[in-house]
């Protein structure tokens, strides 16, 4: 049972890294932190010179990773950062702070 539980924490952790393993995405989730923790999705892409279809991919990933969600309201998407999602990078890092040395 432990093993059936622990393969969707060890896809999660997957997900998440691979997610925040790209510059541009680490820089994608700064930016809508520092901004309140929400954006459209026009006000991203204004800000970063990639091109619209490379912007949207990024949104795409870090979506599918947990890590954002969007609201659609009339023709914008309105994303938000899931915290709750991140604690997962800082649970991962947490095992290098501890006391004990293994």
């Amino acid at each position: 049972m432990v093993q059936r539980d622990s393969v969707p924490r060890v896809d999660a952790y997957e997900s998440v890294f691979a997610a925040l393993a790209h510059a541009a995405r680490r820089r994608v989730l700064l930016t809508i932190y520092f901004n309140g923790g929400s954006m459209t999705a026009g006000e991203i892409a204004a800000i970063f010179e990639s091109t619209w279809p490379t912007t949207t991919r990024h949104l795409q990933i870090l979506e599918a990773a947990g890590l954002l969600t969007h609201k659609k309201q009339g023709r914008m998407r309105i994303y938000r950062i899931q915290r709750k999602r991140l604690e997962l990078v800082r649970d991962w890092l947490a095992h290098f702070s501890r006391n004990d040395k293994h």
